[in-house]
């Protein structure tokens, strides 16, 4: 008996399209071409009149494609408007352009390697108190206290860790925007605490899905960008239940080394200079291992010796803040520091961080990554001028930010 067609194409259908939608069910796998999005337009719109500012219209109107670039590094994935850390603004992050994504890498109870800011921020970046693992947190919720006249008289707190939860525990959590209420009497207020210049949209209860370092690894390989893993220092004491520093150091390239992830396209990171050290001196992976630096001000950069130093200890890459770069003239311009001509003077690479993490410009005021120049900004447009100085003055090799998409534009333009 003949089969009917359209019966056939149904069934044909029905064994086919499963195994696409198998394949498919990942979204990970993101086309080169960048999708900006209108914040580096409007940031380019509302720039003061300057050769800069004409040159990059220039490039709008007439580019219609954009591509990755490393140049564009995000910032614990895309987390302007995503929550840290997860799944969703990773893969926002290489939309936007990203060429480099970063894992901050803390690790578990049952020392497993996850992607979080810090090993004891869940009670600000994810929902845990809003669950039964709240009752693992180092310090339960304490709502805020006020007088009787209203007055704050201490502010609401929490803290919890991951090294408190299991691999399983953790993975059962869903990140949200960081940030948190101090005048919170409950739980619900404590947790709504996002600063209004981001958004929660983003962060529905079927998404902030949270990732071991090795899910990142392989996301990374899927979205085709390159991986800067932050080992971050632990809040417990080391060893935690005999793993040592340097095992936590090196469980995190081997990883890398199991995903058959070359070194070529891993930047490991800390701020701890031991665990630089350790990368440089006993893996191939050190070669681009980046000193992060911490300074909180001017006084606590390093010299030009203290740079040369890093150098001839085989370190290449260091990154500072953005204040740290960057000063004013005599006539208000921004201008490479002292610093920035140091650690060029010593062959050092330098990355910095972070943009777009400031809140509005405008207002004034912007905080600790614009110290050194805030005097010269004036608009949300000189985000803009700080990183053209960065890139064309400066030689940075990359640029840390909370939404890659406007550095990505930027380095489509000006090459």
């Amino acid at each position: 008996m003949k089969s009917h067609p359209i019966r056939a194409l149904a069934t044909a259908a029905a064994l086919v399209l499963p195994a696409l939608a198998a394949q498919a069910a990942p979204s990970a796998v993101i086309p080169p071409a960048a999708q900006l999005g209108p914040r580096p337009f409007f940031l380019v719109d509302d720039m003061a009149d300057s050769a800069l500012k004409t040159a990059l219209q220039a490039c709008a109107a007439q580019r219609s494609v954009y591509t990755r670039s490393d140049f564009a590094i995000g910032h614990r994935g895309a987390s302007l408007q995503f929550p840290e850390h997860t799944r969703e603004s990773y893969i926002a992050a290489a939309r936007m352009g990203a060429g480099i994504v970063e894992c901050d890498v803390v690790f578990t109870k049952d020392k497993q390697l996850v992607c979080r800011h810090a090993q004891n921020d869940l009670h600000t970046t994810t929902n845990i108190l809003a669950t039964e693992l709240a009752a693992k947190c180092v310090k339960p919720f304490t709502p805020a206290a006020f007088d009787a006249a209203g007055n704050l008289v201490a502010q609401a707190s929490a803290e919890c860790r991951t090294s408190e939860l299991t691999l399983a525990e953790f993975k059962s959590l869903r990140g949200k925007m960081d940030g948190y209420n101090p005048r919170g009497r409950t739980v619900a207020e404590y947790m709504a605490g996002t600063p209004d210049w981001r958004t929660n949209l983003y962060a529905g209860p079927t998404s902030g899905t949270l990732l071991t370092h090795k899910e990142s690894i392989e996301l990374f390989k899927q979205l085709g960008v390159k991986m800067t893993p932050e080992l971050k220092y632990p809040a417990v004491a080391m060893p935690f239940d005999g793993f040592t520093q340097q095992a936590y150091a090196q469980k995190l390239i081997d990883e890398y080394k199991a995903a058959r992830v070359p070194p070529a396209r891993v930047f490991p990171q800390s701020f701890y200079l031991p665990d630089v050290q350790y990368w440089v001196q006993n893996t191939a992976y050190g070669k681009q291992a980046v000193y992060l630096d911490d300074a909180a001000t001017p006084a606590d950069l390093p010299n030009a010796a203290e740079l040369a130093d890093y150098k001839a200890q085989g370190i290449n890459i260091v990154a500072p803040p953005i204040f740290a770069l960057l000063a004013t003239d005599a006539a208000g311009n921004i201008v490479p520091s002292q610093y920035a001509k140091d650690a060029k003077a010593a062959g050092l690479d330098i990355i910095s961080w972070s943009l777009e993490r400031s809140g509005i410009l405008a207002d004034g005021n912007n905080g600790s990554y614009y110290q050194t120049f805030d005097s010269a900004i004036k608009r949300e447009g000189d985000m803009l001028v700080v990183l053209d100085v960065l890139a064309r003055q400066v030689g940075i090799r990359g640029m840390f930010s909370d939404w890659p998409a406007t550095p990505a534009f930027y380095a489509n333009c000006m090459k």
